[in-house]
Protein backbone atom coordinates (compact mmCIF):
# COMPACT_ATOMS: atom_id res chain seq x y z
CA UNK A 1 0.00 0.00 0.00
CA UNK A 2 2.94 2.05 0.67
CA UNK A 3 4.19 1.39 -2.43
CA UNK A 4 1.01 2.06 -4.68
CA UNK A 5 0.07 5.34 -2.44
CA UNK A 6 3.55 6.48 -3.42
CA UNK A 7 3.23 6.24 -7.25
CA UNK A 8 -0.19 7.73 -7.12
CA UNK A 9 0.97 10.86 -5.69
CA UNK A 10 4.19 10.89 -7.79
CA UNK A 11 1.67 10.82 -11.17
CA UNK A 12 -0.37 13.40 -9.94
CA UNK A 13 2.10 15.76 -8.45
CA UNK A 14 4.00 15.86 -11.56
CA UNK A 15 1.07 16.72 -13.27
CA UNK A 16 -0.97 19.58 -10.64
CA UNK A 17 2.07 21.93 -10.16
CA UNK A 18 2.85 21.55 -13.82
CA UNK A 19 -0.73 21.96 -15.71
CA UNK A 20 -1.35 25.46 -14.69
CA UNK A 21 1.78 26.93 -16.81
CA UNK A 22 0.46 24.55 -19.74
CA UNK A 23 -2.60 26.39 -19.32
CA UNK A 24 -0.95 29.63 -19.19
CA UNK A 25 0.61 28.30 -22.30
CA UNK A 26 -2.38 27.73 -24.27
CA UNK A 27 -4.05 31.02 -23.67
CA UNK A 28 -5.80 30.88 -20.34
CA UNK A 29 -5.27 33.23 -17.38
CA UNK A 30 -4.54 32.81 -13.46
CA UNK A 31 -7.64 32.52 -13.24
CA UNK A 32 -7.94 29.39 -14.93
CA UNK A 33 -4.81 28.05 -14.50
CA UNK A 34 -6.65 27.03 -10.73
CA UNK A 35 -9.65 25.24 -12.03
CA UNK A 36 -7.58 22.04 -12.84
CA UNK A 37 -7.01 21.77 -9.45
CA UNK A 38 -10.48 23.03 -8.74
CA UNK A 39 -12.28 20.85 -11.09
CA UNK A 40 -10.35 17.99 -10.39
CA UNK A 41 -11.09 18.58 -6.21
CA UNK A 42 -14.71 19.91 -6.68
CA UNK A 43 -15.29 16.63 -8.64
CA UNK A 44 -13.27 14.39 -6.30
CA UNK A 45 -15.20 15.80 -3.25
CA UNK A 46 -18.83 15.68 -4.67
CA UNK A 47 -18.47 11.85 -6.07
CA UNK A 48 -16.70 11.11 -2.90
CA UNK A 49 -19.50 9.78 -0.79
CA UNK A 50 -20.54 7.55 -3.79
CA UNK A 51 -17.17 6.26 -4.37
CA UNK A 52 -16.72 5.66 -0.90
CA UNK A 53 -19.75 3.43 -0.47
CA UNK A 54 -19.26 1.55 -3.77
CA UNK A 55 -15.46 0.46 -1.88
CA UNK A 56 -17.80 -0.75 0.65
CA UNK A 57 -19.73 -2.70 -1.55
CA UNK A 58 -17.64 -3.64 -4.37
CA UNK A 59 -14.06 -4.02 -2.22
CA UNK A 60 -11.46 -1.82 -1.88
CA UNK A 61 -8.94 -3.32 -3.84
CA UNK A 62 -11.33 -3.59 -7.03
CA UNK A 63 -11.93 0.20 -6.35
CA UNK A 64 -7.82 1.02 -6.87
CA UNK A 65 -7.12 -1.11 -9.46
CA UNK A 66 -10.31 0.47 -11.34
CA UNK A 67 -9.13 3.82 -10.60
CA UNK A 68 -5.28 3.25 -11.82
CA UNK A 69 -6.67 1.88 -15.15
CA UNK A 70 -8.96 5.19 -15.72
CA UNK A 71 -6.31 7.25 -15.01
CA UNK A 72 -3.70 6.27 -17.00
CA UNK A 73 -6.22 6.87 -19.60
CA UNK A 74 -6.54 10.18 -18.87
CA UNK A 75 -2.97 10.70 -18.64
CA UNK A 76 -2.46 9.83 -22.13
CA UNK A 77 -5.60 11.83 -23.78
CA UNK A 78 -4.22 14.98 -21.98
CA UNK A 79 -1.06 14.86 -23.96
CA UNK A 80 -2.89 15.61 -27.15
CA UNK A 81 -5.64 18.17 -26.22
CA UNK A 82 -5.09 21.53 -27.95
CA UNK A 83 -7.67 23.43 -25.75
CA UNK A 84 -7.55 24.33 -21.96
CA UNK A 85 -11.58 24.71 -21.98
CA UNK A 86 -11.49 20.48 -23.29
CA UNK A 87 -8.88 19.78 -20.99
CA UNK A 88 -10.65 21.20 -17.89
CA UNK A 89 -14.09 19.55 -18.64
CA UNK A 90 -11.82 16.23 -18.75
CA UNK A 91 -10.52 17.00 -15.34
CA UNK A 92 -14.04 17.05 -14.04
CA UNK A 93 -14.36 13.34 -14.73
CA UNK A 94 -10.71 12.50 -13.59
CA UNK A 95 -11.37 13.59 -10.05
CA UNK A 96 -14.30 10.96 -9.82
CA UNK A 97 -11.91 8.22 -10.30
CA UNK A 98 -9.48 9.88 -7.84
CA UNK A 99 -11.86 9.83 -5.16
CA UNK A 100 -12.90 6.26 -5.56
CA UNK A 101 -8.21 5.75 -5.31
CA UNK A 102 -8.01 7.69 -2.18
CA UNK A 103 -11.62 6.39 -0.53
CA UNK A 104 -10.47 2.91 -1.87
CA UNK A 105 -6.86 3.19 -0.33
CA UNK A 106 -7.88 4.84 3.07
CA UNK A 107 -10.43 2.33 3.59
CA UNK A 108 -8.37 -0.40 2.78
CA UNK A 109 -5.39 0.40 4.94
CA UNK A 110 -8.14 1.03 7.92
CA UNK A 111 -9.08 -2.53 7.56
CA UNK A 112 -5.74 -3.95 8.20
CA UNK A 113 -4.47 -1.69 11.51
CA UNK A 114 -4.69 -2.94 14.41
CA UNK A 115 -7.14 -0.06 16.38
CA UNK A 116 -5.34 1.11 19.72
CA UNK A 117 -2.35 2.11 16.41
CA UNK A 118 -4.78 3.56 13.51
CA UNK A 119 -3.29 6.74 14.06
CA UNK A 120 0.19 5.78 14.09
CA UNK A 121 -0.16 3.19 11.30
CA UNK A 122 -2.04 5.85 8.94
CA UNK A 123 1.00 8.58 9.87
CA UNK A 124 3.60 6.08 8.62
CA UNK A 125 1.67 5.18 5.03
CA UNK A 126 1.15 9.15 5.01
CA UNK A 127 4.67 9.21 4.61
CA UNK A 128 4.82 7.45 1.20
CA UNK A 129 2.17 10.09 -0.02
CA UNK A 130 4.93 12.69 1.50
CA UNK A 131 7.76 11.18 -0.21
CA UNK A 132 6.08 11.04 -3.63
CA UNK A 133 5.12 15.10 -2.80
CA UNK A 134 9.02 15.91 -1.94
CA UNK A 135 10.39 14.75 -5.48
CA UNK A 136 7.31 14.57 -7.69
CA UNK A 137 7.31 18.44 -8.23
CA UNK A 138 11.09 18.68 -9.41
CA UNK A 139 10.78 15.88 -11.32
CA UNK A 140 7.35 17.23 -13.10
CA UNK A 141 9.38 20.40 -13.86
CA UNK A 142 12.26 18.72 -15.35
CA UNK A 143 9.43 16.50 -17.26
CA UNK A 144 7.73 19.36 -18.37
CA UNK A 145 10.76 20.93 -19.97
CA UNK A 146 10.92 17.98 -22.22
CA UNK A 147 7.11 18.73 -23.12
CA UNK A 148 3.98 18.70 -21.65
CA UNK A 149 3.63 15.13 -23.94
CA UNK A 150 6.29 13.81 -22.46
CA UNK A 151 5.24 14.46 -19.01
CA UNK A 152 1.70 12.96 -19.67
CA UNK A 153 3.07 9.65 -21.34
CA UNK A 154 5.74 9.35 -18.20
CA UNK A 155 2.56 10.19 -15.39
CA UNK A 156 0.31 7.11 -17.52
CA UNK A 157 3.54 5.16 -17.43
CA UNK A 158 3.07 5.74 -13.52
CA UNK A 159 -0.36 4.74 -13.75
CA UNK A 160 0.31 1.28 -15.24
CA UNK A 161 2.62 0.63 -12.30
CA UNK A 162 0.26 1.59 -9.93
CA UNK A 163 -2.76 -0.78 -11.56
CA UNK A 164 0.13 -3.83 -11.28
CA UNK A 165 0.53 -2.99 -7.69
CA UNK A 166 -3.15 -2.86 -7.09
CA UNK A 167 -3.22 -6.29 -8.53
CA UNK A 168 -0.99 -7.60 -6.43
CA UNK A 169 -3.14 -6.61 -3.48
CA UNK A 170 -4.18 -9.34 -1.41
CA UNK A 171 -8.62 -8.95 -1.34
CA UNK A 172 -10.19 -7.97 1.64
CA UNK A 173 -13.90 -9.46 2.32
CA UNK A 174 -17.28 -7.31 1.55
CA UNK A 175 -18.16 -6.98 4.91
CA UNK A 176 -22.13 -6.93 5.11
CA UNK A 177 -24.49 -5.12 7.38
CA UNK A 178 -27.90 -5.96 7.60
CA UNK A 179 -29.27 -3.12 9.53
CA UNK A 180 -30.05 0.58 8.55
CA UNK A 181 -26.45 1.66 8.51
CA UNK A 182 -25.45 -0.29 5.11
CA UNK A 183 -28.39 1.74 3.47
CA UNK A 184 -27.42 5.08 4.96
CA UNK A 185 -25.51 6.76 2.24
CA UNK A 186 -23.59 9.71 4.05
CA UNK A 187 -22.02 9.46 7.02
CA UNK A 188 -23.54 12.85 8.40
CA UNK A 189 -21.41 12.48 11.88
CA UNK A 190 -18.38 12.60 10.03
CA UNK A 191 -19.35 15.14 7.36
CA UNK A 192 -20.38 17.98 10.04
CA UNK A 193 -17.13 17.64 11.78
CA UNK A 194 -15.04 17.17 8.56
CA UNK A 195 -16.02 20.26 7.80
CA UNK A 196 -12.97 21.75 9.94
CA UNK A 197 -10.93 20.22 7.00
CA UNK A 198 -12.84 22.36 4.51
CA UNK A 199 -11.39 25.67 5.92
CA UNK A 200 -7.96 24.84 6.65
CA UNK A 201 -7.78 22.55 3.37
CA UNK A 202 -8.96 26.10 1.16
CA UNK A 203 -5.17 27.48 1.78
CA UNK A 204 -3.37 23.86 0.73
CA UNK A 205 -5.35 24.28 -2.93
CA UNK A 206 -4.04 27.82 -2.98
CA UNK A 207 -0.70 26.40 -1.81
CA UNK A 208 -0.60 22.94 -4.48
CA UNK A 209 -1.40 25.92 -7.14
CA UNK A 210 0.51 28.76 -6.67
CA UNK A 211 3.64 29.10 -4.73
CA UNK A 212 5.65 28.10 -7.54
CA UNK A 213 3.82 30.93 -9.53
CA UNK A 214 4.07 32.87 -6.03
CA UNK A 215 7.99 31.93 -6.08
CA UNK A 216 8.93 32.48 -9.69
CA UNK A 217 6.95 36.17 -9.68
CA UNK A 218 10.06 36.46 -6.90
CA UNK A 219 12.64 35.31 -8.34
CA UNK A 220 13.12 32.41 -6.47
CA UNK A 221 14.39 29.07 -7.70
CA UNK A 222 13.26 26.51 -7.42
CA UNK A 223 9.91 26.90 -8.26
CA UNK A 224 9.03 23.99 -6.46
CA UNK A 225 11.07 24.79 -3.98
CA UNK A 226 7.75 25.29 -1.55
CA UNK A 227 6.11 21.72 -2.03
CA UNK A 228 9.70 20.02 -1.41
CA UNK A 229 10.02 21.78 1.63
CA UNK A 230 6.89 20.95 2.53
CA UNK A 231 7.23 17.25 1.92
CA UNK A 232 10.39 17.43 3.70
CA UNK A 233 8.86 19.09 6.72
CA UNK A 234 5.70 16.66 7.25
CA UNK A 235 8.68 13.81 5.96
CA UNK A 236 10.23 14.47 9.94
CA UNK A 237 7.38 15.52 12.05
CA UNK A 238 4.79 12.78 10.63
CA UNK A 239 6.15 9.57 12.69
CA UNK A 240 5.76 11.18 15.57
CA UNK A 241 2.37 12.61 15.25
CA UNK A 242 0.68 9.07 15.02
CA UNK A 243 1.91 7.58 17.87
CA UNK A 244 1.12 10.80 19.79
CA UNK A 245 -2.34 11.06 19.33
CA UNK A 246 -2.86 6.87 20.02
CA UNK A 247 -1.14 7.58 23.05
CA UNK A 248 -2.72 11.08 24.76
CA UNK A 249 -5.42 11.29 22.69
CA UNK A 250 -6.01 12.69 19.27
CA UNK A 251 -8.21 15.58 19.83
CA UNK A 252 -5.17 16.80 22.38
CA UNK A 253 -2.71 16.49 18.90
CA UNK A 254 -4.81 18.06 16.56
CA UNK A 255 -6.20 20.99 17.86
CA UNK A 256 -2.28 22.80 17.88
CA UNK A 257 -1.95 21.30 14.73
CA UNK A 258 -4.77 23.63 13.51
CA UNK A 259 -2.90 27.32 15.47
CA UNK A 260 -0.13 26.17 13.04
CA UNK A 261 -2.19 26.02 9.78
CA UNK A 262 -3.10 29.31 10.27
CA UNK A 263 0.07 30.80 11.76
CA UNK A 264 1.69 29.24 8.63
CA UNK A 265 -0.69 30.39 6.05
CA UNK A 266 -0.38 34.10 7.10
CA UNK A 267 3.58 33.95 6.64
CA UNK A 268 2.91 34.12 2.98
CA UNK A 269 0.84 37.03 3.27
CA UNK A 270 4.50 39.08 4.27
CA UNK A 271 6.26 38.28 0.92
CA UNK A 272 6.92 35.33 -1.29
CA UNK A 273 10.65 35.65 -0.76
CA UNK A 274 12.67 32.30 0.09
CA UNK A 275 12.52 33.71 3.65
CA UNK A 276 8.95 33.32 3.92
CA UNK A 277 8.11 30.92 1.65
CA UNK A 278 10.69 28.19 3.77
CA UNK A 279 9.39 29.59 7.20
CA UNK A 280 5.85 29.54 5.75
CA UNK A 281 6.34 25.58 4.69
CA UNK A 282 7.76 24.78 7.90
CA UNK A 283 4.73 26.03 10.14
CA UNK A 284 2.31 24.82 7.66
CA UNK A 285 3.69 21.12 7.04
CA UNK A 286 4.29 20.59 10.89
CA UNK A 287 0.58 21.10 11.10
CA UNK A 288 -0.85 19.89 8.21
CA UNK A 289 1.07 16.56 7.96
CA UNK A 290 -0.13 15.84 11.80
CA UNK A 291 -3.92 16.83 11.66
CA UNK A 292 -4.80 14.33 9.25
CA UNK A 293 -3.95 11.11 10.51
CA UNK A 294 -5.02 12.35 13.92
CA UNK A 295 -8.17 13.28 12.47
CA UNK A 296 -8.69 10.18 10.77
CA UNK A 297 -8.02 8.45 14.13
CA UNK A 298 -10.38 10.58 16.21
CA UNK A 299 -13.64 9.92 14.01
CA UNK A 300 -13.27 6.41 13.64
CA UNK A 301 -13.57 5.32 16.61
CA UNK A 302 -17.31 5.41 16.41
CA UNK A 303 -17.10 3.84 12.63
CA UNK A 304 -18.03 0.44 12.24
CA UNK A 305 -15.47 -1.57 9.54
CA UNK A 306 -18.67 -1.91 6.56
CA UNK A 307 -19.01 1.95 6.63
CA UNK A 308 -15.40 2.44 6.36
CA UNK A 309 -15.28 3.80 3.07
CA UNK A 310 -18.25 5.90 3.02
CA UNK A 311 -16.92 7.40 6.22
CA UNK A 312 -13.63 8.35 4.41
CA UNK A 313 -15.97 9.32 1.60
CA UNK A 314 -17.35 11.81 4.33
CA UNK A 315 -13.74 13.53 5.20
CA UNK A 316 -12.89 13.75 1.19
CA UNK A 317 -15.87 15.60 0.66
CA UNK A 318 -14.88 18.60 2.78
CA UNK A 319 -11.02 18.26 2.40
CA UNK A 320 -11.33 17.89 -1.78
CA UNK A 321 -14.02 21.06 -1.84
CA UNK A 322 -11.60 22.95 0.67
CA UNK A 323 -8.64 22.30 -1.69
CA UNK A 324 -11.24 22.90 -4.91
CA UNK A 325 -12.38 26.39 -3.51
CA UNK A 326 -8.87 27.61 -2.34
CA UNK A 327 -7.54 27.11 -5.76
CA UNK A 328 -10.34 28.56 -8.28
CA UNK A 329 -10.92 31.49 -5.41
CA UNK A 330 -7.52 31.97 -5.07
CA UNK A 331 -6.66 32.18 -8.55
CA UNK A 332 -9.46 35.23 -8.72
CA UNK A 333 -8.19 36.60 -5.87
CA UNK A 334 -4.81 36.82 -7.11
CA UNK A 335 -4.80 38.04 -10.45
CA UNK A 336 -7.75 41.45 -9.04
CA UNK A 337 -5.57 41.64 -5.76
CA UNK A 338 -2.38 40.24 -5.69
CA UNK A 339 -0.95 37.28 -3.55
CA UNK A 340 -0.78 38.73 -0.17
CA UNK A 341 -4.74 39.24 -0.17
CA UNK A 342 -5.03 36.05 -1.28
CA UNK A 343 -2.92 34.16 1.52
CA UNK A 344 -4.62 36.37 3.56
CA UNK A 345 -8.11 35.17 2.73
CA UNK A 346 -6.69 31.90 3.53
CA UNK A 347 -5.23 32.23 6.87
CA UNK A 348 -8.31 33.93 8.09
CA UNK A 349 -10.29 30.68 6.86
CA UNK A 350 -8.34 28.74 8.49
CA UNK A 351 -7.80 30.14 11.88
CA UNK A 352 -12.25 29.93 12.09
CA UNK A 353 -11.22 25.88 12.13
CA UNK A 354 -10.43 25.95 15.86
CA UNK A 355 -13.24 27.46 16.85
CA UNK A 356 -15.45 25.35 14.46
CA UNK A 357 -14.53 22.21 15.70
CA UNK A 358 -14.54 22.72 19.23
CA UNK A 359 -18.67 24.11 18.73
CA UNK A 360 -19.24 20.77 16.51
CA UNK A 361 -17.45 18.24 18.65
CA UNK A 362 -19.26 19.50 21.83
CA UNK A 363 -22.43 19.66 19.71
CA UNK A 364 -22.21 15.84 18.40
CA UNK A 365 -20.72 14.57 21.87
CA UNK A 366 -24.22 16.03 24.25
CA UNK A 367 -26.19 14.54 20.84
CA UNK A 368 -24.58 11.04 20.66
CA UNK A 369 -24.80 11.09 24.76
CA UNK A 370 -27.59 8.64 26.24
CA UNK A 371 -30.86 10.59 28.04
CA UNK A 372 -30.05 10.39 31.84
CA UNK A 373 -32.87 8.35 33.43
CA UNK A 374 -35.04 9.78 35.19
Amino acid sequence: MCGFSFTVFLSAFQLLPTAPFHILALGGGTAAAGLFLGFLTYASAFSAPVTGMLADRVGTRRMLIVGSIAITIFSLVYAVIPDYHVMLALVLVHGVFWSGLLTGSAAYMTNILPENRRAEGLAYWGLATIAAIAVAPTIGFWMFELGWSALCVEAAALNVVMAVIAWRLPPQPIIRHEGGHRRRFIEWRVLILSFTLFLYSFGYGGITSFTALYADANGVSPKGLYLTTLAVVILLTRPLSGRLGDRFGYRRIFLPCLVLIAVGLACLVFGGTRFWLVLSAVVFGTGFGTAYPVFAGYVMRHVGPERRGAAFGAILACFDTGIGTGSTSMGWIIERYGYASAFGTAAALSALALPYFLVADRWLRRRDRPPSSA
